[in-house]
């Protein structure tokens, strides 16, 4: 049987953070987030486990692992480089921003060829959510993709504003599309609201489907990428802060009829390292999480 693989996007810059938050540690014996989800999705049976990086960021985090999780050769990385790009375009003058989370995908696909689920570094999906992921993948139909969505509530940062992708699904359970909020918080409530364009905040449902960037894909879905990657160029390469996200890559194969995306629910609670001061809460809810023998002390799996 062929084992997905897990795609993790570890080449942010962090710039609301501030800083490289892929290795700040948050666990008992200075274990980071990304730990946490290669420990899960190996229990979950994903067999590669693939780490996107930028080249400067690389040893830091093969060192920790090392010292982590142990030596092991199904863990290996890539790189989102700026000059990785389509035959024919040339980068520009000036550009130091990544060109974003699908472009990222296609900078791995020399090491995606099975396949594979996608998350980001900073994110804590919980153990469901990848076993979740990888059962849809074993049973997806080539051509098709999935994701794992989230309650927004169970998503929010308690200490600013945060970026989430809302979705609406069709009556199969289909991806309909994913329209972006920038500015997401805590309504106080129990709720949540969002910042409009006008500058006005308006509620938004607290139990809206959420992306938190978990995915399931084909391996087919990198020629559909550097399509979308060509036309994102020609329209937007110049602007020096324009990035090529995944929601917008999948909207595309949905509106093409290229393939449908069959979202999925977890009930897990999301946490992740948006700011500085979420880390103290993250190191809270692992500590919880080890108490309640759902991680052990020392992940290393022998």
């Amino acid at each position: 049987m062929i084992q997905p693989t897990l795609l993790i996007l570890a080449a942010g810059m962090g710039s609301r953070y501030g800083g490289f938050k892929q290795i700040d540690p948050i666990g008992p014996e200075g274990e980071i987030i990304i730990d946490y989800s290669i420990y899960d999705a190996f229990r979950a049976g994903f067999g590669k486990i693939v780490v996107l990086t930028r080249p400067e960021i690389e040893p830091l985090l093969r060192a920790h692992f090392q010292q982590t999780l142990g030596e092991r050769d199904d863990i290996v990385f890539a790189y989102q480089k700026l000059e990785d790009l389509p035959e024919g375009f040339a980068l520009p003058a000036g550009r130091q921003k990544p060109w974003g989370t699908a472009h990222a995908i296609w900078a791995a696909r020399h090491q995606l060829d099975t396949p594979f689920g996608v998350i980001n570094a900073d994110d804590f999906y919980g153990p469901t959510s990848f076993q979740i992921l990888h059962d849809a993948l074993l049973a997806q139909t080539p051509g098709d993709c999935c994701m794992v969505g989230f309650e927004l509530a169970k998503t929010l940062s308690l200490h600013g504003t945060v970026s989430r992708g809302i979705c609406r699904t069709d009556a199969q359970g289909n991806l309909a599309d994913v329209t972006e909020h920038t500015q997401i918080e805590p309504d106080g409530a129990g709720g949540a609201r969002t910042l409009d364009a006008g500058g006005n905040w308006q509620a938004i449902a607290a139990d809206s489907i959420t992306s938190m960037n978990l995915w399931g894909f084909d391996p087919g879905i990198h020629r559909h990428l550097e399509k979308e990657f060509r036309a994102f160029l020609a329209c937007q390469g110049a602007d020096l802060k324009s990035e090529f996200y995944i929601p917008s890559a999948v909207n595309a194969l949905i509106t093409t009829g290229g393939g449908r995306c069959k979202v999925l629910k977890t009930p897990e609670q999301w946490f992740g390292m948006t700011y500085k001061e979420d880390r103290a809460l993250a190191a809270q809810a692992v500590r919880e999480l080890i108490a309640a023998k759902v991680y052990p002390q020392n992940l290393r799996l022998e």
